[in-house]
């Protein structure tokens, strides 16, 4: 057998060398992947999935909160309550975030991006839910951020602007449920009518910037759907009442009543299949 120049052998080993590096960055990769998207918690630390069940199960926990005892406080004291209460669960988030700042460093935030929305958006969601509670605004990118800095005000990582316009579309979902289950409650035509203006701006400000946001222009329409199904139930309401003269806790009841029937007709909770299923999956645990 006749055996190979120097030269030859020596590029092998070169091209051999250089593919082994490449397998290592790849096997490295996927790990990495892995880890931010689905690896569980005690095993390898944090992931996308753990702050996307926790954001969930904060907006639950507001939502409880503020129906609980609706009829008992004033709308600021309930507001600031479930913004309290809220907290706990916030900060147990951010320090998720705080701990995937090591596989995040550098440019690999923008490689492991796509990995890294879906619970970026859900903790928006929820973080920018008890904002409004609080606040009765909409939270701004720069107040996000912050809660994504460590105590030198160093970010975790630069906070995508799409990810923010993502998880405040999302929110116009859940000031939806809110706004129909106050409606029965005393103040809530008010408080209902306040959120539909709220939303109808909010969607009427991410119209422009739907051009540049393919996802955005998508969750626009389930928006339009929330706006319009919050429309329905107050109009509704609006008109039974003005046919009625009666004392205050009598026409609370027939509200109570015609806000069921609008609800029904408007398929309220008619979110996507999929949005259901996984909301389905997260309404099991107390806060």
């Amino acid at each position: 057998m006749t055996s190979l120049p120097p030269a030859t052998l020596a590029s092998r080993e070169s091209i051999l060398s250089a593919f082994e590096k490449f397998r290592d960055e790849l096997d490295d990769h996927n790990d990495r992947r892995e880890r931010l998207i689905k690896v569980g918690f005690l095993v390898h630390g944090p992931s996308s999935r753990d702050i996307t069940n926790l954001s969930k199960k904060l907006i639950f926990l507001l939502h409880r909160t503020v129906t609980e005892d609706a009829g008992e406080s004033e709308d600021r004291v309930l507001g600031l309550r479930a913004a309290t209460r809220a907290k706990p669960k916030l900060s147990e988030i951010q320090s998720l975030f705080a701990r995937l700042r090591e596989e995040l460093a550098g440019d690999r935030f923008w490689r492991y991006q796509r990995n890294v929305s879906p619970g970026l958006q859900e903790y928006i969601e929820a973080l920018s839910f008890a904002h409004y509670l609080e606040h009765k605004t909409l939270i701004s990118y720069e107040q996000v951020q912050s809660t994504l800095t460590d105590q030198e005000g160093v970010p975790y990582f630069v906070l995508p602007l799409e990810d923010y316009l993502l998880g405040l579309a999302d929110l116009t979902g859940e000031l939806m449920r809110f706004a129909i289950a106050s409606i029965p409650r005393r103040g809530g035509r008010q408080k209902a009518s306040d959120i539909c203006s709220f939303v109808r701006a909010c969607k009427a400000d991410f119209e422009g910037l739907t051009p540049y946001l393919k996802e955005l222009r998508k969750k626009q329409s389930v928006t339009s759907q929330s706006l319009e199904k919050i429309e329905d139930a107050t109009y509704a309401v609006v008109v039974r009442t003005s046919e009625y003269d009666m004392p205050p806790e009598l026409l609370d009841d027939l509200v109570a009543q015609t806000v069921s029937r609008a609800a029904d007709r408007s398929s309220y909770g008619d979110e996507p299949r999929r949005k259901r299923a996984r909301d389905a999956d997260y309404d099991t645990d107390d806060e």
